[in-house]
């Protein structure tokens, strides 16, 4: 085993040491996990003469990065390029593998995480919401008045009575996916749309009155078609190695 898989001045640090110090810090098990996902990975596009990428492909997808990381002009695209330790042919391979990368997914598990989205919409909607909590019913029913009224508005009423860390900010909770929500509570929210109010609820003990903001219904695409097609592809992997014997061979 070489003695300088690292260097460090003069001193080198071996393969067995970093693996040493990855499993003192407890990142070994996800550092293996990516050499063995990779792995597969190489060794299924080896074999998919059905997964390929053109040129123009290739070079149209360096052209998009380019533009997204504010790399149009060549010769800081080029000091990029020595930042990272790459030629522009290494890119090229780089950028291609990702691509095939993206198309070996789009075979094996698009389908999948599709029909996983169209089955779970509802969960995966998100909602906007402020809340104002209180520990006693009678407060919270005395508070639900002023807000019928019109006496008070939701946020000064946050602010005076809620509980919660996000009274300072009139209630406001932020973005919350409905999943996430307490089942109580979004069966509370089905159907109702922004400036509705809601309660007050109790749930754990305390008794909560919720004002919807905004209603962001899921679609598949951006970031949450990203999270799930990551999160399918990850157990597609995770399928192909559970019939092979893994052994970690250090001396």
């Amino acid at each position: 085993m070489t003695e300088n898989f690292i260097t460090i001045d003069d001193q080198a640090i071996s393969l067995k040491q970093a693996i040493g110090y990855l499993n003192t810090t407890g990142d070994l098990p996800k550092f293996i996990q990516r050499i063995l996902y990779r792995h597969i990975i190489e060794q299924t596009l080896s074999h998919r003469l059905d997964i390929a990428v053109e040129p123009q492909q290739i070079e149209q997808a360096i052209v998009n990065f380019r533009v997204q990381n504010k790399l149009t002009d060549p010769t800081r695209f080029e000091e990029w390029l020595k930042s990272q330790g790459l030629t522009y042919e290494s890119f090229q391979k780089r950028v291609s593998e990702s691509l095939r990368v993206e198309l070996l997914k789009q075979k094996e598990i698009s389908q999948e995480s599709r029909k996983y989205f169209n089955e779970n919409k509802a969960a995966l909607d998100r909602i906007i919401l402020s809340r104002i909590v209180v520990l006693a019913q009678a407060l919270a029913n005395e508070v639900q008045q002023q807000l019928t009224s019109g006496t008070a508005t939701f946020e000064a009423l946050a602010k005076q009575h809620s509980v919660t860390n996000d009274s300072s900010a009139g209630g406001l909770m932020g973005t919350l996916q409905m999943g996430q929500l307490p089942p109580e509570i979004r069966g509370q929210l089905a159907g109702h749309s922004a400036g509705d109010i809601i309660g007050p609820l109790e749930v754990e003990g305390r008794y909560t009155i919720l004002r919807v903001e905004q209603v962001l219904p899921a679609a598949y695409e951006g970031d949450l078609r990203k999270q799930l097609e990551e999160r399918f592809f990850a157990q597609w992997l995770q399928n192909q190695l559970k019939d092979h014997e893994i052994k970690l061979n250090v001396e």
